[in-house]
């Protein structure tokens, strides 16, 4: 893609894109049944997003993830970080 337009959404969203795509690779071979996994890629969403995430909230996205109640993508984890 061009490179402005990532460069347009770093601006909009004070996301850096690189954070985003190295998330994503670490993402493809990743369990999502395992509840160490799942902790570990919400707290790097929430830090790449500048959104805390309480440990009680924490602990709602990974029951819902592990459980099967939710499928595992950015959109998912940002709709229930952006809930609090």
């Amino acid at each position: 893609m061009d490179n402005n337009f990532f460069k347009n959404i770093e601006k909009k969203t004070g996301v850096n894109m690189q954070d985003v795509f190295e998330l994503a690779n670490s993402l493809q071979n990743a369990n999502f049944k395992d509840e160490k996994t799942v902790r570990s890629v919400i707290r790097r969403v929430s830090q790449i997003a500048n959104k805390p995430v309480s440990k009680q909230l924490e602990d709602k996205i990974v029951n819902s993830i592990v459980n099967g109640d939710e499928k595992m993508d950015f959109g998912t984890i940002a709709k229930m970080i952006n809930k609090k």
